[in-house]
């Protein structure tokens, strides 16, 4: 059982940077791959970043490439994804998951977090 919770959303104006955390429970953290999603009003869940459980492996969606970055710590149980040039396309519910395969399909995610909003003005 993995129990995972998020932090650092905010309101932030456009061009701006946030820095997501998600803290993670139980000594497996690092036998999992972590994924980080984000759900806008009226929208499906979608997928944002992702991490293997080394932290050398990282794939983003094409509308965050080059602007957000995930890592992680596992000796502190903790993913991040640094958010830069935020826009306000960016505003969504963000969450992290965690996932013993490796994939960006939420279905293929065990366990997540109750979510963190961002909320980015023009």
């Amino acid at each position: 059982q993995v129990q995972l919770v998020e932090s650092g959303g905010g309101l932030v104006q456009a061009g701006g940077s946030l820095r997501l955390s998600c803290a993670a429970s139980g000594r497996t953290f690092s036998s999992y791959a972590m994924g980080w999603f984000r759900q806008a009003p009226g929208k499906e869940r979608e997928f944002v970043a992702r991490i293997s459980r080394s932290g050398v492996i990282t794939d983003y969606a094409d509308s965050v490439k080059g602007r957000f970055t995930i890592s992680r710590d596992n000796a502190k149980n903790t993913v991040y994804l640094q958010m830069n040039s935020l826009k306000p396309d960016d505003t969504a519910v963000y969450y992290c998951a965690a996932d013993q395969h490796w994939g960006r399909e939420a279905a293929l995610y065990d366990y997540w977090g109750k979510g963190t909003p961002v909320t980015v003005s023009s």
